[in-house]
């Protein structure tokens, strides 16, 4: 017997729609990076992409449990001296949650550029509208 590898150009990407309102962010991060990934589908092959798209609406309504609107930290370096800057979870899902789910999706998917290219499939709204409508995603839930 031989096992199936996928190959690049087989691949058949579907669009999908999650609705990130009431959603818990480090739960629907691993549900995005298991379809990014193209782990639910029979024709999964580690070293190809062959993942969907996702389009995520409501990201600025996804909840942070505990504490970690105050204790999470996001840290940037510009690579300078004092060049240090901490930003606590709370506050970037208030000025910038697109980057707050990007961020969770990423540390999830591999490091490498497979990785990079699957990330590129993700597509984050904050409010409800998205231009995506022309591929018809189909809304799934978690």
């Amino acid at each position: 017997m031989k096992t199936y590898q996928a190959k690049k150009d087989e691949v058949v990407r579907d669009w999908y729609l999650y609705d990130g309102e009431g959603k818990v962010l480090g739960r629907l991060a691993a549900e995005i990076a298991h379809r990014l990934r193209g782990k639910h589908k029979p024709v999964y092959t580690p070293h190809t992409d062959t993942g969907d798209f996702i389009v995520v609406v409501n990201a600025a309504k996804v909840m942070l449990t505990g504490k970690k609107a105050t204790d999470k930290i996001y840290y940037s370096y510009s690579g300078y001296p004092g060049g240090l800057r901490e930003t606590p979870a709370g506050k970037l899902l208030q000025t910038n949650p697109e980057e707050v789910l990007r961020m969770a999706v990423k540390g999830m998917l591999p490091k490498n550029t497979l990785g990079r290219a699957m990330l590129k499939k993700l597509k984050i709204y904050a409010g409800n509208e998205h231009r995506h409508e022309a591929q018809n995603p189909k809304l799934l839930e978690l």
